[in-house]
């Protein structure tokens, strides 16, 4: 399936179609279902950088300890998805994901070592983020890593 998803027609239907069918499927089974089936796909709630609205965004997710990692890939576009202009704004967000994951979050970019570190991470969740960093051509996919309110680093 990954090959196929991580095609630019598969990009294509995940972004256009399956990120707009997936918040109310996520919300309904309180973050259990999504279209994406068998991978681990979180609701994102942040404000938008320019217009100050709430904004929800299904995205997949890997973690590492109580963080959450997200990779702002768009499918390989040269552009960075909106999400991510709204994260470095608002670094404050709510997720709504299982296994006790749901909850209040501080964003921040993943920069250096751990970043390097991180992307194995997220390539082992979903190996097309490697077709998507080639497709994006010199556009850098950042990776944002959400910790949980309240736990200073």
């Amino acid at each position: 399936m990954e090959p196929l998803v991580a095609s630019k027609a598969g990009s294509w239907v995940y972004v256009n179609v399956f990120n707009r069918l997936d918040p109310p499927l996520l919300r309904l089974s309180r973050g259990r279902l999504s279209m994406s089936i068998g991978q681990p796909v979180l609701l994102l709630t942040h404000t938008g950088a320019k217009s100050g609205q709430r904004r929800e965004t299904p995205l997949l997710y890997a973690t590492d300890g109580d963080r959450i990692v997200l990779v702002a890939s768009r499918g390989g576009s040269p552009r960075h998805p909106a999400w991510y202009h709204n994260l470095r704004a608002h670094p404050q967000v709510e997720v709504l994901a299982p296994r006790g994951r749901s909850g209040r979050y501080v964003a921040a970019e993943a920069e250096g070592a751990e970043r390097e570190r991180l992307w194995e991470e997220v390539l082992d969740v979903y190996s097309g983020y490697e077709t998507y960093q080639q497709r994006a051509g010199d556009r850098r996919i950042p990776l944002m890593v959400l910790t949980p309110e309240g736990r200073g680093e």
